[in-house]
């Protein structure tokens, strides 16, 4: 590890950058990306007034290009920020990727004073549902969850049978969805990986956008409903049913006595009726997948930019994907609104290198195949990139996976980096709205909680117009400014949580994506 004095990260890259080839975040950044195709002998210039340069070799687009001279071991910046450094010298015009940039990570640092409070204004609306308990949702969705593997067959069994055509007389209900998984037994009764699950089945048992739940299990597994009920809390819940295979008579048998308990439970859910509810109700969870060049450029600060009005309206913001913060940790811990806040966030990230190193990997093991493909390097890189997420207000609370989110503002979840899972426990948390940016492009959706997807540049928004709903792109190819699009995306997730379809909704995209993360021994 390095030192590294913290610059506050900049999350509105400049907004004059169309029609030049070579984009540059900062002034002081030793790589441009480019913006198109380089060839060989090609001379390029960049905004800003520097000479222009001659490349090297063929530069594919979103992939990096010295500015400058650089010797081996120096450190290499963008964004203003340490992503490696040279593993050999590389010349002004040469292509900067993984055959001449190692990883180096920067020490974290505390602000040394708390950064300013948010100043909330809360004028904007949007048409939810309110529950009894004081909870907004965005989705009135029946659960059907499965307390363990052996049940899953019949959760789904149950659940399918209410199609568009069943719900017809239920037209305030979006759906029944079985949310099925692949543990529950075969597991130790305590633990991190034991009481993983029993988050992630209590929150989306109490999740604002359920309006009823009917929990299914075997009976002998070691994730027992009757424990969830007890050690979750789940008595405050009023629609929720319970049943096992073996106190119901087989698999057939819960199949029918189990639709009969959610067609009682569809009709009180379609008494639900939305209504006007504050945007500061609304809690938004962060995320990315199939990652690029370009997400840190646009999709990710374009969506930071709109989890900040969001903030400001009072509303929740959820960072999550600790080994994708790994490297830019310091622009967090900076952010902290306390010490103690900060030191949680730190002691995830040890957290996490012992778990990974006791599986023999490595957190430096990033980004993806298809990250380098799209120009990312080092673990740093596509951190840094993926934290502008987050926005820019002050970080107000570091939460352990699937637990209840109790605080607004821009808060951190500990997760893996794997979306499914991640997502998983943002929603168990309470998230009732998702962001998903993705650059290679990603079919991701979830339920109950609807996903909006972000692409982070206009060519892949164009041949997968039919999954992206927004192309934030449009900051590289029209030049249009990451506040603007930042505007577009929230006001595009005011329409979502009113009850506008995403994308991914109307693909039924989903009942599939519920992936509790597992930890611990499967015996």
């Amino acid at each position: 590890m390095v030192d590294e004095v913290v610059v506050p990260f900049v999350s509105s890259p400049p907004r004059d950058i169309g029609g030049t080839a070579l984009v540059v975040l900062d002034p002081g950044d030793s790589v441009g990306v480019a913006r198109r195709p380089l060839a060989s002998g090609e001379r390029v210039a960049e905004q800003g007034g520097r000479p222009a340069i001659v490349v090297a070799e063929r530069v594919p687009p979103g992939h990096k290009v010295a500015l400058i001279d650089i010797a081996a071991g120096d450190r290499v910046l963008k964004y203003a920020q340490l992503i490696g450094v040279a593993r050999e010298p590389i010349a002004a015009g040469a292509h900067v990727h993984s055959h001449n940039l190692d990883f180096v990570r920067a020490d974290a640092h505390r602000a040394s004073d708390p950064p300013p409070a948010v100043v909330v204004d809360a004028t904007d609306v949007f048409q939810g549902y309110r529950r009894a308990d004081g909870r907004i949702g965005t989705r009135n969705f029946v659960a059907v969850i499965s307390s363990v593997n052996c049940s899953a067959t019949v959760a789904h069994r149950i659940a399918d049978a209410f199609d568009a055509n069943a719900l017809a007389d239920f037209p305030n209900v979006d759906g029944v969805a079985a949310f099925t998984h692949g543990t529950g037994c075969g597991m130790a009764g305590s633990g991190e990986g034991f009481e993983n699950l029993q988050r992630v089945v209590a929150g989306y048992a109490r999740h604002p956008n359920v309006a009823a739940v009917l929990l299914v299990g075997l009976g002998c597994e070691v994730s027992q409903i009757g424990g969830t009920l007890a050690d979750q809390g789940l008595g405050e819940v009023a629609q929720l049913r319970t049943m096992n295979i073996q106190t119901s008579g087989g698999t057939r048998a819960t199949v029918e006595r189990g639709r009969e308990h959610v067609m009682a439970l569809l009709a009180s859910a379609n008494e639900a009726r939305r209504e006007s509810c504050p945007a500061g109700a609304l809690s938004l969870a962060l995320q990315c997948g199939g990652s690029d060049a370009w997400s840190g450029i646009t999709a990710n600060p374009a969506l930071g930019h709109a989890a900040d009005l969001l903030i400001r309206q009072g509303g929740t913001a959820v960072l999550a994907e600790t080994p994708e913060i790994y490297g830019a940790e310091h622009l967090l811990t900076h952010r902290a609104a306390s010490p103690a806040i900060a030191d949680a966030l730190l002691a995830r990230i040890d957290w996490w290198q012992a778990y990974v190193g006791a599986n023999r990997g490595s957190l430096d093991n990033n980004p993806s195949p298809g990250n380098k493909l799209g120009g990312l390097t080092t673990i740093l890189e596509k951190s840094l990139g993926a934290v502008a997420k987050g926005g820019t207000t002050p970080l107000a609370g570091v939460y352990r996976y699937a637990q209840r989110i109790d605080a607004s503002g821009f808060v951190f979840m500990d997760s893996p980096g794997y979306d499914p899972a991640s997502v998983t426990g943002q929603i168990a948390g309470g998230c009732t709205l998702v962001a998903f940016t993705t650059g290679r492009g990603s079919a991701f959706g979830s339920k109950p909680a609807p996903c909006l997807k972000i692409a982070s540049n206009t060519a892949m928004a164009t041949t997968l117009a039919d999954d992206m709903d927004i192309d934030a792109g449009t900051v590289i190819s029209s030049g249009e400014p990451i506040s603007a699009v930042g505007r577009r995306i929230y006001e595009r997730l005011l329409t979502v949580a009113s009850g506008v379809a995403t994308l991914s909704e109307q693909h039924g995209l989903g009942d599939h994506e519920f992936v509790p993360w597992q930890i611990g021994a499967v015996m």
